[in-house]
């Protein structure tokens, strides 16, 4: 009995040291792949990374990890080929099946999903901002955008009519889309200014806009988009994504 007991002990200690090293190998694991992303993005801070699963150290063995969930708080995605940039807010993605190489210089998950958002505040951006004739002594242009209800972004437009500025906003509903790289915004209906006869093209020339996205890390792409209380969130997907290397 007291050599059963012994035995017990040795392996209850075995246990917690080969407990301590898994989870210290893992935090080392994701300083050094936090890093490698950092750097490979140019990301102003380290993003947040966390791998998933237990025992890490025979994941590492195999040379493939299950589950690794990378969290970038803020990061600029180009939006375009004219150099500019839309900051995307709480980008989250899950990467199943990570392979790496042994110093973490490369990593490739097989796929990869996450959730991400646009406030409305930079969203409103790539909206036309500057007042723009849409018939003869009528001018308008997009200054705001908000949560519509119901899925819908309410845009609100501010309109001049022969000289004189409306004392309000016009209000819009106007339903939020991705299609491939790009996030569209279009009027379900359109706006009245001032009673003036405006010709759809050129209503919609005002209240319809779009913005590419085709920057995100690692090469993941634009999913799906939905209008939220703040803003736009979106969910992103893709295979054979980069993580570093």
């Amino acid at each position: 009995m007291r050599a059963l007991r012994i035995l017990l002990i040795v392996v209850v200690i075995l246990g917690g040291l080969f407990v301590l090293a898994d989870r210290l190998a893992v935090g080392f694991a994701e300083d050094e792949a936090a890093g490698k992303l950092q750097a490979s993005e140019n990301l102003a801070a380290a993003p947040d990374v966390s791998i998933k699963g237990f025992p890490f150290l025979t994941q590492v063995a195999s040379g493939s990890l299950d589950d690794v969930e990378v969290g970038i708080k803020d990061y600029e995605a180009t939006a375009g080929t004219d150099g500019k940039t839309i900051r995307i807010d709480d980008l989250t993605a899950s990467m199943k099946g990570v392979e790496f190489s042994g110093n973490y210089s490369s990593a490739i998950a097989a796929s990869a999903t996450g959730t991400a958002s646009i406030t409305y505040a930079e969203l409103l951006k790539t909206a036309k901002s500057e007042p723009t004739e849409v018939a003869p002594g009528v001018t308008a242009n997009v200054v705001g955008l908000s949560d519509g209800g119901n899925g819908k972004i309410k845009v609100a437009v501010e309109a001049t009519v022969l000289g004189t500025k409306l004392p309000s906003p016009v209000y819009v509903l106007s339903s939020v889309t991705a299609q491939g790289d790009t996030v569209r915004v279009k009027a379900d209906t359109l706006p009245n200014f001032g009673g003036a006869d405006i010709a759809e093209n050129r209503a919609r020339a005002i209240t319809d806009f779009e913005q590419k996205i085709d920057g995100l890390p690692g090469g993941i792409q634009l999913d799906s988009v939905q209008a939220a209380k703040d803003g736009v969130e979106i969910t992103v997907k893709g295979s054979n994504v980069r993580l570093a290397g």
